[in-house]
C-alpha cells in the first residue's frame, strides 16, 4: 500500500481548503466561539482541526470511507489482519477485547499483573478471572509476566476457559515469552488477547523485543499516545486469525465507545502510522542508540544502578526486555523513588515516569534527543550529590509473594456493586475488599474487588502512601479507610 498517504489528515485538509461552514457540533465552530484566553493556551489549530467525523471528515454517509482506509493503512504497516481506532484510550479498547472472547460468567485466564482497566472489564462484564501468577523477583520487589506454563497449568486446570489476557510489555519494559504463550491458547482452539499498551513502536525495529501479532497473538491493544507520536488517548486494537471475528470485535468496541469521536486523535494515528512506515526503522535506530549511551551514563552515576537483561530477563523471569524504558535502582542512594521523582521535578522541571519505594524511571522514545537526554542525566547526577536531603525516606513494607498475592473469594463485579461499608482500615483485615487499591503508576491492584484482605497487604499500601505512594482509585486515597463488602 501507499504509505505516503494519510487520509485523515488529508480529508482535514480539504475541509480547511473548501472552506466549509458547519451547522453542527462542536459548538465552538472552528474556533470562533472559543473564549480568546483559550486559544492562546490551545492554539487555533486544535479548533479548527476539531471537526465531525460524519458531516464533517467525511460527508454523512461516510461515503469516501475516510477511517475505513486509515484503519486499511496501519494495519498494513504492522502486519495485521484489521485494525480498529479507537479514541478513549486503551483502558476502553481492553475491555472491549474482552467483551469479544468472554462474556458474563465465562472464564477468561488472566495475568494477575493486569492493569486497573482490566479489572475494571471484569467488573462491567461479570467475566470469571482466572489469575495466572506473575513470575515474583522477591530480591527485586517487582513481579515479571506470567509465564507459559503457568498459563498452561491454568488451562489443565480450567479447560472452560474462553481465552487468555497478557500484559506485555509491562510499565518496567518486561515482556513475555508470546510466542509459547499464543501456542497454549491455541492448543486450546480459544483466541490470545494481549494488552500491548506500552508496545505501539515494537512493529518498527527488528532489536525492539517481538509484538503480539508476529509472536502469535489474536488481538492486541496498544497505546498510540504512550510510546508513538498520538495524541492522548489514541489507541488502536489489532487482530488476526479466525478466532475472533472482527463483527464482533467492532461490534463490542461501539457498545463502549464514544458516539463522538475526537478527528484530532484520528489525525495523530494516521500521522504517526505514514511516519513510522516510512522512518521508523532509522528512527529507532537513533533511539536505541541514545538508550544505550543514557544507561550507560546513568549506570556510572554514584548511587544508582540501571537494570538490564541481566536483572530482569531469563529462567523464572521475563523473556526480553524494552531498552527504552530506563529503570533506575536507587536503593544505594537510601531514598525512595518517590522523593527522588518529586525533588527532580521541582528543582530541574524534569517528569520522571514511574516511582516506587526503590526505583525510578525514564521513558525515552524516537522523541528524544541528545539534549533532553542531557537534562535528564544533570537531574539524576544532582539528585544523586543531594541524597543526604531526601533521607531518611519513610519505609515502605513489602510483603512477600505470597502474602503479596489474595485469595479470590467473591467474583469482581459481585463485590463492587454488592452492599458495601467503609471501615477503619485496622478492621479491614479479612474483609473482602469492594474496591480497587492501586498503586499508581503502574496501575496494577495491589487488592481488587472480591479479594479478601490480608494484614501485610494492608501495612504496604498504608506504608506506601506514607512514603508518597499515590492509590488515586481508593474511596480514601489516604487509606484510613477501606471499602469492603457487607458480611451477613
Amino acid at each position: 500500500m501507499d504509505h505516503s498517504q494519510a487520509p485523515v489528515l488529508d480529508a482535514l485538509a480539504a475541509y480547511h481548503a473548501e472552506n466549509q461552514t458547519p451547522f453542527t457540533p462542536p459548538g465552538h465552530k472552528q474556533g470562533r466561539g472559543a473564549d480568546a484566553r483559550v486559544r492562546a493556551v490551545l492554539g487555533d489549530a486544535v479548533f479548527r482541526s476539531d471537526v465531525l467525523a460524519t458531516s464533517g471528515l467525511d460527508d454523512r454517509t461516510s461515503s469516501k470511507g475516510v477511517l475505513e482506509k486509515a484503519q486499511e493503512l496501519m494495519a498494513d504497516a504492522v502486519g495485521a489482519e484489521h485494525t480498529f481506532f479507537s479514541t478513549c484510550g486503551s483502558s476502553l479498547s481492553v475491555k472491549a477485547a474482552m467483551l469479544s472472547v468472554a462474556g458474563p460468567h465465562e472464564k477468561l485466564l488472566v495475568g494477575r499483573d493486569a492493569h486497573k482497566s482490566v479489572v475494571s472489564g471484569l467488573v462491567l462484564a461479570g467475566i470469571v478471572p482466572v489469575w495466572v501468577d506473575p513470575q515474583w523477583d522477591a530480591g527485586l520487589h517487582l513481579a515479571h509476566p506470567p509465564s507459559a506454563d503457568a498459563f498452561r497449568a491454568a488451562f489443565a486446570e480450567h479447560p472452560d476457559a474462553r481465552g487468555a489476557l497478557v500484559t506485555t510489555p509491562t510499565p518496567y519494559g518486561t515482556c513475555s515469552d508470546l510466542s509459547a504463550i499464543a501456542e497454549a491458547c491455541h492448543e486450546h482452539g480459544v483466541p490470545l488477547i494481549v494488552d500491548e499498551a506500552w508496545g505501539a513502536h515494537l512493529p518498527f525495529h527488528p532489536d525492539l523485543p517481538t509484538w503480539a501479532m508476529d509472536a502469535g497473538a489474536d488481538l492486541c491493544v496498544t497505546s498510540v499516545h504512550k510510546m508513538g507520536s498520538g495524541l492522548e488517548q489514541g489507541s488502536v486494537f489489532h487482530l488476526q486469525g479466525d478466532l475472533i471475528e472482527p463483527e464482533v470485535l467492532k461490534n463490542r468496541e461501539d457498545l463502549l465507545g464514544t458516539t463522538s469521536p475526537s478527528v484530532l486523535v484520528y489525525a495523530a494515528l494516521d500521522g504517526w502510522r505514514r511516519q513510522m512506515a516510512q522512518h521508523g526503522h532509522a528512527l529507532y535506530d537513533d533511539a536505541l542508540s541514545l538508550a544505550k549511551t543514557v544507561r550507560t551514563r546513568i549506570d556510572g552515576i554514584a548511587g544508582l544502578r540501571v537494570h538490564g537483561r541481566d536483572d530482569f530477563c531469563g529462567p523464572g523471569r521475563a523473556a526480553d526486555l524494552d531498552p527504552l524504558q530506563v529503570i533506575v535502582d536507587i536503593t544505594g542512594l537510601d531514598t525512595t523513588g518517590y522523593r527522588i521523582a518529586d525533588w527532580i521535578r521541582e528543582r530541574h522541571h524534569v517528569n520522571l515516569h514511574l516511582s516506587d519505594h526503590r526505583r525510578t524511571s525514564a521513558q525515552l522514545t524516537h522523541a528524544d534527543d541528545i539534549h533532553s537526554a542531557q537534562l535528564l542525566l544533570d537531574a539524576l547526577r544532582d539528585a544523586a550529590a543531594h541524597a543526604d536531603e531526601l533521607r531518611p525516606a519513610p519505609r515502605v513494607e513489602v510483603p512477600d509473594p505470597a502474602d503479596l498475592r489474595l485469595e479470590q473469594v467473591m467474583l469482581p463485579r459481585d463485590a463492587f456493586f454488592g452492599r458495601v461499608e467503609q471501615v477503619p482500615r485496622e478492621k479491614a483485615v479479612g474483609r473482602v475488599v469492594a474496591e480497587m487499591l492501586t498503586p499508581y503508576p503502574p496501575g496494577i491492584p495491589a487488592a481488587l474487588p472480591g479479594e479478601k484482605l490480608n494484614a501485610e497487604v494492608l501495612r504496604y499500601l498504608s506504608s506506601g502512601v506514607e512514603a508518597g505512594m499515590v492509590v488515586p482509585d481508593a474511596a480514601d486515597p489516604g487509606l484510613g479507610t477501606v471499602r469492603v463488602t457487607v458480611e451477613d
